[in-house]
């Protein structure tokens, strides 16, 4: 179904920040030259008052230029934010969605940091999509949730700010008729720190069916707390044990030419057991409606990460650590990333140990 441009969609050819400042200057310059024709020539305004209304027409034309839309990206469905929204709400309540030039990015854990959720809309999953600076949105998600409500599915969805916002601009645009809503959502300065997320190399990677995920975790839900994932030369195997009884789902690698949604691949280097929080997984599976397969990639003493790829090169990542480090007191989920960070004070005292050894 075709649906037409946005009233609200810039021209592309005057989406640039030089174009629209360029339009300012003309636009305040033919102001000027009104002025010049029609009240200076009368003599009867004092000079004072020529300043002041001079004064006036340079504070109109800045606060309009000030008011331009800093970011603007649109969807052509509401409905893959509304998704993505449902199924990390339960974990962050609040969040910075951080936009740049390359789309839309969020990072946040949840308050036990056992979890933690990444997502990446790409710049190129918008159209248009346009961002003059780079921007923190913070952002209650139980609040987005109301505002997501009054859009349907279908709807086109366009998102805007403004230049150091106070709201977020939600416009829904019906496909199908002329219906135009458009919201206001109040802004949160949130001092959120980014974790830095090492590329690893996991021991085994595992892709299925989300729908097959989500049916194991909710079936063995019902028997446990906890899952213990294997992954052999056999296959992946999902097991649990309860106070009425015990479980186990075994899935081995096999493909299916007629139906390649079915399909299971498991790419091994070394066996892998894990045991896991099946309270988050099944809340990680909120977000099987956004993919048809999901990814699982284990390693021993790693976070598992759990992967939904969306449209074009976007994705919805979950990070869960397992249950043995699973500490109350835990400083935080990234333990690579923490021996990143200080690898370089590590650098320096091993130096100033040297030294000292030298001078003795």
């Amino acid at each position: 179904m075709t649906s037409k441009q946005s009233d609200f969609s810039i021209n592309p050819g005057l989406d640039t920040p030089q174009a629209r400042v360029e339009i300012h200057l003309q636009a305040h310059s033919a102001v000027i030259g009104l002025y010049s024709r029609i009240f200076l020539p009368q003599t009867t305004l004092s000079k004072q008052l020529h300043y002041k209304l001079l004064i006036l027409i340079h504070l109109f034309a800045f606060a309009d230029f000030n008011t331009v839309n800093m970011l603007e990206a649109r969807l052509e469905q509401a409905d893959l934010l509304k998704k993505v929204v449902d199924a990390i709400k339960d974990l962050v309540q609040d969040c910075n969605f951080d936009c740049n030039d390359s789309g839309i990015a969020l990072q946040a854990m949840d308050n036990s940091h056992v979890a933690l959720v990444s997502m990446m809309l790409k710049a190129e999953g918008f159209s248009p999509y346009r961002c003059d600076r780079n921007v923190a949105l913070g952002v209650n998600l139980t609040s987005l949730t109301k505002v997501l409500r009054a859009a349907q599915n279908e709807d086109i969805l366009t998102i805007k700010a403004e230049d150091a916002p106070d709201v977020l601009n939600l416009v829904f645009e019906s496909s199908e008729s002329d219906r135009l809503s458009e919201y206001d959502l109040k802004l949160m300065d949130i001092d959120q720190e980014h974790l830095g997320i090492p590329d690893t190399e996991y021991a085994a990677v595992i892709n299925m069916p989300s729908s097959e995920f989500k049916r194991i975790c909710v079936d063995l839900m019902a028997l446990s707390e906890s899952v213990s994932i294997e992954a052999s030369k056999d296959g992946v195997k999902f097991s649990c044990a309860g106070d009425i009884g015990n479980g186990a789902v075994t899935l081995r690698s096999h493909s299916n030419v007629d139906k390649p949604d079915l399909n299971v691949d498991i790419e091994l280097t070394e066996p892998v057991s894990l045991t896991f929080s099946l309270k988050y997984l099944v809340n990680f599976c909120k977000a099987a409606g956004l993919s048809k397969s999901v990814k699982l990639c284990l390693s021993n003493e790693v976070p598992l990460l759990v992967e939904y790829q969306l449209a074009g090169s976007s994705y919805l990542r979950f990070y869960l650590a397992p249950k043995h480090i699973q500490y109350g007191a835990w400083v935080g989920l990234w333990i690579w990333t923490m021996v990143v960070v200080n690898c370089a004070m590590i650098g320096f005292i091993a130096q100033f140990m040297a030294c000292d050894e030298a001078i003795r």
